[in-house]
């Protein structure tokens, strides 16, 4: 309690926007974790028209070589979402348990160890048994890194900080997307040779551990969560008095998690296409880098303009104009027909929709569930949401082959589940949280 007490007095000292010193070494820790998540996480889909063709031994314009790639990127996404999902649970529980920098901690070692052992595969197998081990630390890390941040900060400045941890989502694929154009564009004597660059982009997820690592050493538990000693149980959060909100965040981080991955998922792909159809074969690398900037400098605008949104308008209301947003962003962008730069510079506004709505879910959820349940229910609605998303990244090419068209028309048709998720939000799903106080 002398902590939480020497905390406030330093807020009203009026520290930088209101927040102590230590209280900003949170959101940076938690900002590191999860930046560091995003940018382990997306790496495989970064190089997958590399490492997929390598590891299957497919010569380069073999027949049915782009369907196959699809295939598997698709296939191994939607794995990997499973797994995250299972690790997220998992790791939910556990945060609830042990606390919630030591398990900011073990996640980041996990997702760190997993990705950088992609990089010695010899097959595809070994491949993803070493994104599976991957999975289950980046699924974990969200529910500890946005419980650690609620319960750290003043009420007031709960958004604030939410959204901010939020920001090192899209800079952490900046980074991945600089990360991949570095070795298989710019740096010659590795971009030569394929075989070498997949593998130096998924060596390069081992180097946020270590300074991430030391500064979860100088993170504290929150007062909050030492007062609490009680074991969680996943059932509690079905009770009469969390069922709705289980169900309505549940619900939300589904629509969230399905508009963001059949968008961003294929949109490597994609782009080396348009890379293709441009006659630009050799520069479906730059191709890449414009559609996947594009659409994280987006993400970053729509974070922080959910700062403003949430405080004025609420959450629900904030969600209704996100997901709105986000159905006519990926019908224009995916749907119409417009030349391929154009459409991968547009993907900025679709950035700004389907992935700035995620900067609301580190205040949200933790909001729905009181302080012993805080991180079980976070970690359950919004890595449910993954298990329900990875049957998108796995249709996508399906529907595409079934039905003889392309990515680009399969995926401006998920625009449909955005859209649905306003029809469900006006007719009352969806618990409003904008004065509510953590228990």
């Amino acid at each position: 309690m002398m902590d939480e007490a020497i905390a406030i007095s330093d807020v009203e000292k009026g520290r930088l926007w209101g927040l102590n010193r230590y209280q900003w070494l949170v959101i940076v820790a938690a900002w590191l974790g999860w930046g560091f998540d995003c940018f382990d996480a997306l790496l495989f889909n970064f190089v997958s028209r590399l490492c997929i063709p390598d590891l299957l031994h497919l010569k380069p314009g073999s027949p049915g070589i782009d369907q196959t790639i699809n295939a598997w990127t698709g296939g191994l996404t939607s794995l990997l979402l499973v797994g995250w999902g299972v690790g997220g649970i998992i790791f939910g529980k556990i945060t609830d348990r042990i606390g919630r920098a030591r398990t900011l901690l073990l996640t980041m070692l996990t997702y760190s160890i997993g990705t950088a052992a992609c990089a010695a595969a010899t097959n595809i197998w070994m491949l993803i048994a070493c994104r599976i081990i991957s999975a289950l630390g980046i699924g974990g890390e969200w529910a500890a890194g946005a419980s650690l941040v609620a319960e750290s900060v003043p009420e007031r400045k709960r958004v604030l900080a939410g959204a901010l941890m939020y920001t090192a989502s899209p800079i952490g694929l900046l980074l991945a997307t600089f990360v991949t154009d570095l070795f298989t564009r710019r740096w010659e004597s590795i971009a030569g040779n394929p075989s070498l660059a997949w593998r130096m982009v998924f060596l390069s997820g081992l180097i946020p551990a270590a300074a991430a690592g030391a500064l979860r050493l100088a993170v504290r538990e929150p007062a909050k969560w030492k007062a609490h000693h009680d074991r969680p149980r996943v059932a509690e959060l079905f009770s009469p008095a969390l069922r709705g909100k289980t169900i309505g965040g549940s619900v939300i981080a589904v629509s969230m998690m399905l508009g963001w991955w059949t968008s961003n998922s294929f949109l490597p792909r994609i782009a080396g296409q348009l890379a293709v159809s441009d006659g630009k074969i050799a520069d479906q690398a730059h191709y890449v880098t414009v559609g996947t900037t594009a659409f994280n400098l987006g993400g970053l605008l729509g974070t922080l303009m959910t700062i403003p949104i949430a405080m004025r308008l609420g959450r629900r209301s904030l969600f209704v104009l996100y997901f709105g947003g986000s159905a006519i962003a990926m019908y224009l962008v995916f749907g119409c027909d417009i030349s391929a730069l154009v459409r991968l510079r547009m993907m900025f506004l679709v950035g700004i929709f389907v992935y700035g709505v995620f900067g609301a879910l580190p205040f949200y959820l933790p909001e729905l569930f009181p302080t012993r349940l805080r991180g079980t229910g976070a970690g359950f609605c919004y890595n449910i949401g993954r298990f329900i998303a990875a049957f998108g990244p796995f249709a996508v090419p399906g529907l595409a082959a079934a039905y003889h068209t392309d990515l680009l028309h399969v995926v401006s048709w998920c625009a449909i589940f955005p859209a649905g998720a306003v029809v469900l939000i006006l007719l009352g799903l969806g618990h409003e949280t904008r004065d509510a106080e953590l228990v």
